[in-house]
């Protein structure tokens, strides 16, 4: 079985992430923050993600760094919040769609 670390995905997210909000900080409404995390962020944290068979543990890894980042914007540590700002925003990794949860 490949294993993979998806901690250099991870990292290059939250590193890119901060660069967004060190420059645009509390500046930019939080629509222009979500987009520009999904435009910009998104795409290094699922880099070549879909070629590989994640297992539930991994998909649950991904997901917490996205869930990490709404926490961060509307400061709030409420996972009830999270997933209705995450609904409404239409925040859903694409790489669910392609992966099933296996154990």
């Amino acid at each position: 079985m490949l294993k993979c670390s998806l901690d250099a995905a991870k990292r290059g997210f939250y590193h890119a992430a901060n660069s967004i909000f060190g420059k645009v900080g509390r500046i930019a409404s939080e629509e222009v923050v979500i987009h520009l995390i999904r435009t910009k962020c998104v795409p290094i944290l699922l880099y070549g993600l879909e070629a590989l068979p994640l297992n539930k543990s991994q998909l649950a890894s991904l997901d917490f760094v996205v869930n990490r980042f709404f926490m961060t914007l509307f400061k709030t540590t409420d996972k009830q919040i999270v997933k209705m700002c995450r609904e409404h925003c239409d925040f859903v990794l694409k790489i669910f769609i392609h992966h099933k949860w296996e154990s």
